[in-house]
């Protein structure tokens, strides 16, 4: 019987008068993996990142291509900012494809019949590892990186150069050994930044080491295709994109909304095999509502992690970072933190990302924590944007991480969150003062000691509580007469606060600006709540209530 062989394609970037090749493995196909018919239940791709192996080994993938092609006939300097492990690793890796001519890997995607697949781009990818938190290691870092692209595509620069003339020199190297314009792809372009901010001095320095080199990009422009960079944070146009002043930032462009992410209709068709018996409203609610101007998305890695875990809802995308970071901020700024549940910001503050002056706002929408609500044309012109919570997963992993961090009450917290729920569900405010009493008393006194002039810290710590209920709350709630400290919205009732630290009757001040008047008509139980807090005792003093 002869023996059976894999159905082998080759192609290979061949160069106009030289005889060279770009020899590199993934430039044959065995095309008998590929995935022309799905026959069967695709594999999950959790943690696979590359293009070439979720097509080859028939793992589910989200079609992309159709917006990437748009991208490309479109535009040849490209800016895209997304939260992290929202999948632009693999729309990079995806690209890379395309540019190398990979046909074989498209086959049944949108862009198959749209490419010029007989044209290969020499690729040059910048993605970046290792150790950020010193100038030096990051030009180290840097330079491996520009060594790793040297080898793969056969090229050889001079040792001695410094890590931007070496990227020059690869790039006039690269273009003239495969007589083709080069193609750009960095991958977390910021990496080097992010991963010192908390070394502002660190962090600045590396900034500049990295300006440095991306400004090589534009001086050898008559070299390049296509260039497209990614990362978490949009650096304000001062500092890092100075040298890159012809980029085109698609982060916010409605067309290219969906560029990363899963839709609703994704999930209803590409994953329905895998979501049988799950409950979709919740999941819905849980891991949907991340807006970038396109349609709510979920991410990626959160729909994969509960598909694994025999959908079990946990805080999946929360639990790869750990935001402390974003303490630090709250505390040097003394952040109000209801301001949370209720910010209305500019286009400018959303690419204002500045070492030297970081807003906690811009930190936490670039981050993910934060994202787009409302979106509100002014009148003279621009767009101003509501921020919200996405999502139940980021809204109560945030706040229960904010109330560790700041209370110190990682174990305790659940049964006072329980408490407060059922006493708010219930009505029964006559066991709020000695629960709040509680809570405030049991926070640790190294805790407590940034905060002596810090009066909005104990309407923040309420306020963080209260959002980790997954209740909906209104904070620096607007009417004519003044500004609601926090409303509540817990099933049939609705609950108006206002805080005084001090003597002042917090209750008193409500029912004079009849800030109950804005919501008589929702026909809702209507509670008016006034809460002071004692300074010297670091303690609520006085709870007082009625019916509005």
């Amino acid at each position: 019987m002869a023996s059976q062989t894999p159905n082998l394609h080759c192609t290979s970037l061949i160069v106009t008068g030289l005889k060279s090749r770009l020899h590199t493995p993934h430039l044959c196909y065995n095309t008998s993996k590929l995935p022309h018919k799905e026959s069967q239940m695709q594999k999950l791709p959790i943690g696979i990142q590359t293009f070439r192996k979720i097509r080859e080994d028939n793992y589910l993938y989200v079609d992309k291509t159709e917006i990437a092609h748009t991208l490309i006939e479109n535009y040849q300097y490209v800016f895209l900012a997304r939260p992290r492990r929202f999948g632009k690793s693999l729309f990079l890796d995806t690209l890379q494809n395309i540019f190398e001519g990979n046909k074989p890997l498209f086959e049944g995607l949108a862009i198959y019949d749209k490419w010029q697949w007989e044209r290969h781009y020499p690729v040059i990818k910048l993605s970046f590892a290792g150790d950020f938190r010193s100038p030096e290691a990051t030009k180290a870092a840097i330079m491996d990186v520009l060594r790793e692209n040297q080898r793969r595509l056969g090229v050889v620069c001079d040792k001695s150069l410094q890590y931007s003339s070496c990227f020059r020199e690869l790039i006039y190297q690269t273009r003239e050994k495969y007589q083709e314009q080069v193609v750009i792809l960095v991958d977390e372009y910021d990496k080097a930044i992010l991963d010192a901010i908390d070394l502002v001095d660190v962090a600045k320095e590396n900034r500049e080491i990295v300006k440095a080199l991306y400004s090589i990009i534009k001086e050898m422009d008559t070299h390049i295709r296509f260039v497209f960079l990614t990362g978490v944070s949009k650096f304000s146009k001062a500092s890092i994109f100075s040298g890159l002043n012809m980029l085109t930032d698609i982060s916010l462009h409605r067309r290219y909304g969906n560029i990363c992410g899963y839709t609703q209709h994704d999930l209803e068709t590409k994953f329905r095999p895998h979501l049988e018996g799950a409950d979709m409203q919740r999941v819905k609610a849980w891991y949907n509502g991340y807006s970038f101007l396109g349609e709510p998305l979920y991410n990626p890695f959160d729909i994969l992690q509960f598909i694994d875990n025999a959908f079990k809802f946990s805080n999946y995308w929360f639990a790869t970072g750990t935001p402390s970071f974003l303490i630090k901020l709250i505390k040097e700024q003394t952040y109000y933190l209801p301001r949370l549940s209720n910010l209305v910001v500019g286009e400018e503050l959303l690419e204002s990302f500045d070492v030297e002056h970081l807003k906690l706002e811009v930190v936490l929408y670039q981050a993910g924590y934060l994202t787009i609500g409302k979106t509100v044309e002014n009148r003279r012109g621009g767009y101003s944007y509501h921020l919200r919570f996405p999502n139940i997963e980021v809204k109560t992993s945030f706040n229960d991480f904010l109330i560790d961090y700041l209370t110190g009450q990682p174990t305790q917290k659940y049964d006072y969150q329980d408490h407060l729920h059922a006493l708010l569900a219930e009505g029964h405010l006559e066991a709020l003062e000695e629960t709040l009493t509680t809570i405030f008393a049991s926070i640790p006194y190294n805790h407590l000691t940034y905060i002596k002039h810090y009066e909005g810290f104990y309407a923040s710590i309420l306020y963080i509580y209260l959002q980790s209920l997954g209740i909906e709350i209104i904070g620096e709630d607007v009417t004519n007469r003044g500004r609601i400290d926090l409303t509540l919205f817990v099933e049939d009732k609705i609950y108006i606060m206002e805080f005084k630290v001090g003597s002042d009757d917090a209750l008193a001040q409500i029912k004079a600006r009849e800030y109950a008047q804005k919501y008589r008509n929702r026909h809702k139980a209507l509670w008016l709540v006034g809460i002071n807090f004692d300074a010297d005792e670091r303690n609520v003093s006085k709870v007082a209530w009625e019916r509005g």
